[in-house]
């Protein structure tokens, strides 16, 4: 049961901080863990809700480098303070949970930071190193890891291939800086990959649909290419013959993997890409917090764009 309610404000302890939240990022893993079938399964009853954004209200004991006012973005409260999340007016967060938000990003867009580009930035840099003058293909660019992903590839050097299924899906990834588009569910649409690749094929793919594209993947790579799995919803077959051929890496991704050291990197990365206007996150649907519900099944509808945010 997902419902509205009111409570308490809540008060910060000792190394707490309470942010008023003005903004809160949508993502797939909260409407699997609504489902409650999801692998993580946080204590009932809880808010759900690890990204968003907001002012910094109030201050608890032993804190330190944040004052009352900041703007901050929030990334990964993982409900670990008192079942606190995001979709709320008020949450309780750590400090390695709270993060500067620049005065040109706007509250929408701090909240479209947390999951897809963290996700985005692990995917490329630090699973698949991704390189300058690298091409990379991002299956699925539409939605927020993948509008995250072109960008991120973009401003560092990268050839980006972005794919999508609707023709406003491609126009915004070409904006968001792709240098070219494919429409995913055209028949012929490995082809156009190829001739842009003068058939070489991609080094890289982030891959949003595993269990679609996987086996086809494989045939888009060069030689020694790399697939980074960010979304998956089922088995899959392949021709492992593929990957030997190419000597490809099929490599899986989570962030509850990622160790505090490599989040001080990404984060560093995506503030400064935020202030010199290369990150730009694309807000695609904006919910009043009382249709959370609504939220959680935009956010799994096929050709979902950028980030679906409530708004308290």
């Amino acid at each position: 049961m997902l419902k509205l309610e009111e409570i308490p404000d809540p008060k910060p302890g000792p190394g707490e901080l309470l942010v008023r939240i003005r903004a809160a990022g949508v993502n797939p893993v909260d409407a699997y863990m609504h489902t409650g079938t999801y692998a993580r399964k946080p204590p009932l009853p809880y808010t759900p809700g690890q990204d968003g954004a907001g002012e910094i209200e109030a201050i608890g004991a032993d804190v330190t480098g944040f004052k009352a006012g900041d703007r901050v973005y929030i990334s990964g409260t993982g409900h670990t303070v008192a079942g606190a999340g995001t979709y709320a007016e008020r949450a309780i967060c750590t400090p390695s949970q709270l993060h500067r938000l620049p005065a040109n990003a706007s509250f929408g867009q701090g909240a479209a930071l947390g999951v897809p580009y963290c996700t985005a930035y692990r995917a490329l840099f630090q699973r698949t190193a991704a390189k300058p003058g690298e091409t990379v293909l991002v299956h699925g660019a539409t939605g927020g890891v993948g509008i995250a992903a072109v960008e991120l590839a973009h401003s560092r050097g990268l050839t980006v291939i972005g794919s999508g299924g609707t023709d406003k899906g491609l126009a915004a990834v070409k904006a968001h800086g792709a240098d070219i588009v494919v429409n995913h569910r055209a028949p012929n649409y490995t082809e156009d990959i190829m001739r842009a690749t003068g058939g070489r094929g991609v080094n890289l793919i982030v891959e949003m649909a595993a269990h679609v594209n996987l086996d086809r993947d494989l045939g888009l790579l060069a030689k020694w290419g790399r697939i980074v799995v960010v979304g998956n919803r089922g088995r899959v077959e392949i021709d492992a013959r593929q990957a030997m051929g190419r000597d490809a890496a099929i490599l899986g991704m989570t962030l509850f993997n990622v160790a505090d050291v490599e989040f001080v990197e990404i984060h560093a990365a995506l503030i400064a890409g935020l202030e010199n206007g290369t990150l730009s996150p694309l807000v695609g649907r904006e919910f009043p917090l009382a249709e959370a519900m609504r939220a959680h099944e935009a956010v799994m509808e096929p050709g979902a764009l950028g980030k679906t945010v409530l708004v308290p």
